[in-house]
């Protein structure tokens, strides 16, 4: 309710608005009539008409965000036309002046609350283009978060506020208009410079870069209070905020805390999971009376990967004592969202607990979640008790999850904790620091790209590779293309060095676009691997990507000084995406 009033008075201060001020002369046309019969019908399909656009322009967000392969185009077709409304008036008018048109002929017809209702339907499709900051937030946040009813009524809410003031002008007379129409050149400068922005949003998102980029963005023109507004209703974005390396580092996870546990809220509702794995849909309803563990994972996640030893041994060992292990499956990639994808890591990896896949991050904003891996403990009264953040401190979790299963009256509980072996990827880490940490390829977040000139965006490039790398630098030789979030091979013989500092190395990596495998060699300064060959190559370096996923490519006896790591596909089409170390 409080977000709804924000937003109601978000739109009763967009008549201060300088942009607003074309949309006046539609509204001061009805002043000499009946307000009842007129001017509240008029000022009706003005708030049900902004309210249908602003929602279209909100579900075509949504479009943009959570589709990765299909509609993507449509979608940013719908914005960039919202956009070239804002910054072409004309093409506005137009658009809107078949319906316009029929409004002023029907008012000219005897009374009816019919005609002024079509008209003020015309004036809202004028009115949807001019917006303020909290509009603004309302449709970003839309697109991050998914188009819903929700969003429906804060734009019916914010509709509502803004023809309060209109219909306040309305009943006091025009002398508003009269003082704010000196502002109408300037207003539409800054509505153009609206429309502008819009469309680098929807370039930024066309080309992949951060979502969450948009909803730190104001695209709005109104007044310093209504500005104060937004910062205090911003929306988080679902686009995970991470830390530098994209992970929680286990050397710097939260400090252990003390064993009195709080109440850190409630169980958030499930229903936002796209799909359900290994169970039919849960409810937070029906997990009353459990103990529930939710784990925040994506399978091409290492630190994720070396938890499920232990969330399987927990399961299986607490299962009949009324612990539920859930596992909500937030996406990384674009890839972790398909469901074929999802289904098969589950299956490899032996997941056998329940897994909600959360491709719209809903289940993430219900725990107001940052970090892959994330741990949620909830009692059986449905209350979140305690948390951790990143791989390790796997004593004190399962002592909480004893205490909240004796809470709830399971006695005789085994006093012993769980110490399972996990194999390749799944393998808990090495004790010594870690000095290389998650490196992305893609440009959008690539760091540590050794080669001059640097990575050339979205099209073929041949790279030279490099004589000498650093520590945590990288270099490619031979063909690729640069996406947002990966690079491409498009020749055979295409190869990647990497120096680094740590036991283990992994690669995310794909098959070419059709499915084919891509043959690979690994060397380490200049040799095979031997011995210190990963899960997914041979001593003598040589394995196949046939799936999107984390691969282990060096896995070391002892950690030792800087190595340099190379790796050459002997197919095109091999997709790379990102580092990870142990």
């Amino acid at each position: 309710m409080l977000i709804l009033f924000i937003a109601y008075l978000g739109g009763v201060l967009t008549i201060l608005s300088p942009c607003i001020l074309p949309v006046l002369p539609f509204v001061f046309a009805r002043a000499d009539r009946p307000f009842r019969s007129h001017g509240l019908p008029m000022l009706a399909g003005m708030a049900l008409a902004f309210a249908a656009i602003a929602t279209l322009a909100a579900v075509g967000g949504g479009w943009v965000v959570t589709l990765n392969q299909y509609g993507r185009y449509a979608a940013i077709a719908l914005l960039a036309g919202f956009g070239l409304t804002l910054l072409f008036p004309a093409l506005a008018d137009r658009l809107s002046r078949p319906l316009v048109a029929l409004g002023l002929r029907l008012s000219d017809a005897p009374a009816a609350v019919g005609s002024p209702l079509l008209l003020g339907v015309g004036t809202g499709l004028l009115w949807a283009p001019c917006a303020g900051p909290i509009l603004g937030l309302i449709l970003t946040g839309a697109a991050l978060n998914g188009a819903s009813v929700g969003t429906s009524l804060l734009l019916l809410a914010y509709a509502a506020g803004a023809c309060t003031s209109l219909a306040a002008a309305l009943l006091f007379g025009g002398r508003l208009f009269a003082l704010m129409k000196h502002s109408l050149h300037t207003g539409e400068w800054l509505r153009r410079a609206a429309g502008a922005a819009v469309l680098v949003g929807v370039g930024a998102i066309a080309l992949g870069l951060d979502t969450g980029l948009l909803a730190r963005l104001s695209v709005g023109t109104t007044s310093e209070l209504e500005q104060a507004l937004v910062e205090k209703v911003r929306m988080p974005a679902p686009v995970p905020a991470i830390d530098a390396g994209g992970l929680v580092p286990t050397a710097l996870r939260e400090p252990s805390p003390a064993r009195t546990l709080g109440i850190e809220g409630s169980l958030p509702s499930l229903a936002g999971a796209t799909e359900w794995i290994n169970s039919p849909p849960l409810t937070a309803e029906g997990l009353r009376g459990k103990v529930v563990l939710v784990d925040f994972w994506t399978y091409s996640c290492i630190n994720c990967l070396r938890t499920l030893p232990y969330l399987r041994a927990w399961a299986e060992k607490y299962r009949d004592a009324g612990l539920v292990v859930l596992g909500v499956h937030a996406p990384e990639f674009a890839f972790e969202k398909r469901s074929a994808n999802v289904h098969r890591a589950v299956r490899e990896l032996g997941v056998g607990f329940p897994v909600a896949v959360d491709n719209d991050f809903a289940l993430w904003r219900g725990f107001g979640n940052r970090y892959w891996p994330a741990f949620y403990f909830v009692d059986a009264q449905g209350r979140i008790r305690h948390h951790q953040f990143g791989e390790g401190d796997y004593a004190q979790a399962e002592q909480v999850l004893q205490q909240l299963l004796a809470e709830a009256g399971q006695a005789n509980l085994p006093s012993t904790l769980v110490a399972p072996q996990g194999q390749g990827v799944q393998a808990a880490p090495g004790s010594a620091p870690v000095l290389s940490g998650e490196t992305y390829l893609g440009y959008a977040q690539a760091q540590g790209f050794a080669v001059p000139g640097g990575l050339v965006r979205d099209r073929a490039q041949a790279y030279p590779g490099a004589a000498t790398l650093r520590t945590n630098q990288w270099a490619l030789a031979g063909e690729w293309t640069a996406e947002p979030e990966r690079i491409v091979a498009r020749g055979a013989n295409g190869r990647i060095a990497y120096r680094f500092h740590a036991r283990d190395l992994h690669l995310v990596l794909g098959p070419a676009a059709d499915g084919r495998p891509v043959r690979f060699r690994v060397r380490v300064d200049g040799q095979p691997p031997l011995a210190d060959h990963g899960a997914d190559t041979d001593a003598q370096g040589e394995g196949v990507v046939d799936a999107q996923k984390l691969y282990q490519l060096v896995r070391q006896a002892a950690p030792g000084p800087d190595r340099l790591f190379e790796i050459e596909f002997l197919d095109a089409g091999a997709q790379a995406y990102a580092f990870t170390f142990g």
